[in-house]
């Protein structure tokens, strides 16, 4: 298929581009939640543990943080369009590879490919912000494409959910492979290339270039800490192990447990571009992070330690964990302004990878955790833990979330200009 000239974006064509952005964006957030609603149906099939099935799905998280720091310097060396594209195309591949897995390791390389390619889709869609909308705009248009991902993690709750009991799990991740296919095509027709002097101003500086610029600045790092804490609740808790906790110990349903777990990426979602938009308002950074750290640090211990038997203060309180929690996304402004902006796609890619990455360490660690004193009771060929086994894995989340206000207390205010 012929790619067509570069042109001048109108400003309708900057929206749907950035709307297929947003759209591929919340796609991976269905995939990447997805095993928390079939945890029974993987256990059964693949003969495993909590620890094994941790492990299998942060396979997503694995491939997924490795390969963001490349995809950061790829976007900005070649654009987003043709990456994004392909790597949509090959998710669909990937997942029909995983609906067929016969074995553990097959499934985790199904698991591993659909994470690798839906990696592309977050910084992407942050550089078609850089590059057809105003800085002024950038960290709400941040949290506009967290609150589109935390809609695809809610619709991977519930009503993903109701998929699996009509269609099975291996049926429903064949449907998301056809959804993967519709959006490469959509990306591929629609999305502009960029201009001459945006490739230009993107390319002549090299890519090792932007790469040791970006590791080498400790503001990067701090950024990334408070992500990896902040995130942390959201991608182990809400999605993989919230489910199993509420359906165990609280005595809910899966499909009940994954409406009321699905209440983190509610408050996620409507409070992303609240606090996006609040600190372009401020002109501030730093007081939203420490607020959101304080107040997540706080929602979670009593989550943990004095769980709500009222299943609507119990929903309130997982709300205002993902409310709190969304106060991650000014983050990502912060670090594009602490670096060169020749390389922000790579500083994006670089504390993207550490958010994602908290998902790939505590959701293995959490089973871990829980098959150390696990006391051997089964129930239709899956792992059944107690109350004690849950509070001791997932008081693991107070730890990074701690991190995270600590990480946040040294931060550099950047009064939302580009400061470096």
């Amino acid at each position: 298929m012929p790619e067509p000239q570069a042109q001048t974006v109108s400003r309708r064509q900057a929206i749907v581009a950035f709307s297929l952005g947003t759209l591929f964006f919340g796609y991976a957030f269905v995939q990447r939640v997805s095993p928390s609603v079939m945890t029974s149906e993987l256990m059964s099939d693949f003969a495993v543990g909590g620890a094994a099935l941790g492990s299998l799905s942060a396979f997503y998280f694995y491939a997924y943080a490795s390969i963001q720091l490349p995809v950061g310097m790829l976007t900005d060396h070649f654009g987003p369009r043709k990456l994004m594209s392909f790597a949509a195309a090959l998710c669909a591949l990937a997942s029909i590879g995983f609906a067929f897995s016969d074995s553990l390791l097959t499934a985790s390389l199904g698991r591993a490919l659909i994470g690798g390619t839906v990696a592309f889709g977050f910084v992407g869609t942050l550089a078609i912000a850089g590059y057809w909308f105003k800085p002024a705009q950038y960290a709400l248009l941040a949290g506009l494409l967290q609150t589109v991902g935390m809609s695809g993690a809610i619709f991977g709750q519930a009503p993903l959910r109701q998929m699996v009991e009509s269609l099975g799990w291996r049926g429903t991740i064949l449907v998301l492979a056809l959804v993967a296919l519709v959006i490469a095509v959509l990306l591929f027709r629609l999305v502009p290339l960029r201009s001459s002097e945006q490739k230009q101003l993107r390319t002549q500086h090299g890519i090792m270039q932007g790469l040791k610029a970006v590791t080498i600045n400790p503001q990067t790092w701090i950024c990334s800490i408070i992500g990896f804490g902040m995130a942390s609740a959201m991608l182990a808790f809400g999605g993989l192990w919230g489910v199993p906790w509420l359906n165990n110990v609280h005595g809910y349903t899966t499909t009940e447990a994954a409406a009321v777990t699905s209440m983190l990426f509610v408050g996620w979602a409507i409070f992303s571009p609240l606090c996006g938009w609040a600190s372009d308002r401020m002109g501030r950074r730093n007081i939203i992070l420490l607020a959101g750290s304080i107040t997540a640090l706080v929602a979670l211990t009593l989550l943990i330690f004095y769980t709500p038997v009222n299943t609507p203060l119990l929903m309130l309180l997982i709300f205002v964990m993902g409310a709190s929690g969304s106060a991650m996304t000014v983050c990502f402004g912060s670090v594009k302004e602490l670096n060169d902006a020749n390389y922000s796609s790579t500083s994006l890619g670089l504390m993207n990878m550490c958010i994602v990455g908290s998902g790939a360490v505590m959701q293995p660690l959490i089973g871990w955790l829980l098959d150390l004193n696990w006391s051997g009771e089964m129930l239709a060929g899956a792992r059944v833990y107690s109350a004690g086994n849950y509070t001791v894995a997932l008081s693991s989340l107070l730890v990074t979330n701690l991190m995270a206000l600590i990480a946040a207390l040294f931060l550099r205010e950047t009064r939302c200009r580009q400061v470096a």
